[in-house]
């Protein structure tokens, strides 16, 4: 989806499925995310939908701060009828989109249940600014932990102030948030009476090369030549990136906006990474209908890319990749890729709101570094990309928040242990997977027990089945928003 965003992404392409960034939002400073492919234009669409201030603690885990500050949410009064149910919408790594309260298959839903529909901005993402910067000191208070209490405690003061208390409660969320709504009814299961967890990530790790293995997985389900020549190309160019003599004509075939400098290997990993990420982001979003959020790109897809690396006219793998890279650019209107991961340093350690990589960037690489690692490295051979390790991704954390690697690994065993990681014990939520995104190598992709279903959907990519219907749908993706809603009529007569 795309209200909720995207993470580190070239170290981490989480995304929320509301994502907002795309992979050429360079200038925030490489956001890593569930997908920078989701750049989302603000087409006025939060004219219809009055902003809203919720006062929220601080810091809930901690009750001798008083503190509390403005958190942003959104609401829906069209289809509630008295005695309906009560959906809250999950924000995630970035702005709330206010176009998520006017289209989305959870609003067909809605209007069959009578419901009242909320949206939460996740802390310190989009407007809702909880302190006076991102000093990573500031930092600690960003958690999931800290965002469920968040969620609770939201919906305790609603139910108390609208009435709401004895409503049934739906928490929905697409990709990080689809993980916080099944975490929601885990942890506050006399809160929330049901979820609805798409393309979840409920599993913590510090390596994660299943992305990229999906990546070839899904490319090859469009032309088993595809991956194998994206591999060609991509290794091509690390064997270059070698050579200084290439760095000129390097430059030249990819715009780039100042002369290639390779002076290490982070420097060499940024630059693979940021072109492997053409591939990450078309895959996790193949076909899915989020043309109406504002995202850009929606007409590229694996066919799309796979039909460039095919064409010999263009001429060897190499200058095809290079291809994919500027029809990306110009998809994106973007005049010249920034390579710099020194421009990249500086733009995430500047902790000002107002900073370059405020808008997710900075704070969902520290999630990753503090809560769920997630990286999407090349470290497996069954993948069609080269040059980006662990080691570079780790090392980030390190650089912009005194991170070390012992310490992510640490605070990952901690996310599973507290959260269970796929050994959920609760009832009444839903996991939606696609089989084309990459996340679902992290989610539920089976049946736990018959109250935590799992719908795996083949074909489809990163929380399709969110996005509002269209006429080119496959039949399975259909097929599993109606079973949804008959799960979800079911379970709220329980």
């Amino acid at each position: 989806m795309a209200f909720l965003t995207h993470g580190l992404r070239r170290s981490v392409v989480l995304a929320v499925c509301f994502a907002l960034f795309s992979l050429f939002a360079v200038a925030e400073g490489r956001f890593k995310g569930f997908g920078k492919f989701n750049v989302v234009h603000d087409h006025n669409q939060g004219a219809v939908f009055e902003e809203l201030w919720f006062t929220q603690k601080l810091d809930h885990f901690n009750g001798a701060d008083s503190r509390v500050w403005k958190q942003r949410y959104f609401v829906n009064e069209a289809f509630y009828k008295p005695g309906g149910p009560v959906f809250l919408m999950i924000g995630g790594e970035g702005p709330a989109n206010p176009a998520w309260m006017k289209e989305g298959t959870w609003l067909t839903y809605a209007e069959k249940l009578g419901a009242l529909c909320f949206m939460l901005e996740h802390r310190f993402y989009g407007k809702s600014h909880p302190t006076s910067d991102l000093s990573t000191d500031n930092l600690r208070l960003l958690s999931s932990r800290q965002a469920l209490a968040d969620l609770a405690h939201f919906r305790t003061v609603m139910g108390e102030t609208q009435g709401l208390t004895n409503r049934k409660w739906v928490a929905f969320g697409g990709s990080y948030p689809g993980s916080l709504a099944a975490w929601f009814r885990l942890k506050y299961p006399h809160l929330v009476h049901a979820s609805v967890a798409t393309s979840a990530p409920v599993f913590a790790t510090v390596n994660f090369p299943e992305y990229l293995e999906v990546v070839w997985r899904s490319l090859a389900s469009e032309n088993a030549d595809c991956p194998v020549l994206v591999k060609k190309a991509s290794d091509t160019l690390a064997e270059r990136l070698k050579d200084p003599k290439t760095f000129e004509n390097i430059t030249k075939d990819f715009n780039l906006c100042s002369t290639l400098q390779i002076q290490s290997e982070m420097d060499s990993a940024y630059f693979l990474e940021m072109l492997a990420g053409n591939f990450m982001d078309v895959v996790q979003y193949n076909q899915d209908n989020r043309g109406f959020e504002g995202a850009l790109g929606t007409n590229i897809t694996i066919k799309v890319l796979c039909g460039v690396m095919s064409n010999t006219s263009l001429g060897d793998p190499y200058t095809r990749y290079a291809a994919v890279a500027r029809l990306m650019m110009d998809t994106f209107s973007v005049k010249c890729l920034d390579t710099s991961y020194s421009n990249y340093i500086r733009d995430m350690t500047n902790t000002s709101w107002d900073g370059p990589a405020a808008g997710a960037g900075r704070q969902w690489v520290y999630q990753t570094c503090s809560e769920f690692g997630f990286y999407q490295s090349t470290d497996s051979p069954n993948q069609p990309f080269t040059g980006f390790p662990l080691g570079y991704q780790v090392k980030q954390c390190a650089s912009f928040y005194n991170i070390s690697a012992e310490e992510v690994a640490e605070a990952v065993a901690q996310t599973n242990e507290y959260y269970g990681g796929y050994d959920i014990r609760s009832s009444r939520i839903v996991f939606p997977n696609g089989s084309i995104d990459p996340w679902h190598a992290l989610g539920i992709t089976q049946d736990i027990t018959a109250e935590l279903p799992a719908v795996f959907i083949k074909g489809t990519a990163h929380c399709a089945n969110m996005y509002p219907a269209g006429s080119e749908d496959l039949p399975q993706l259909s097929e599993a928003r109606d079973h949804i809603f008959l799960l979800l009529q079911q379970w709220l007569k329980q």
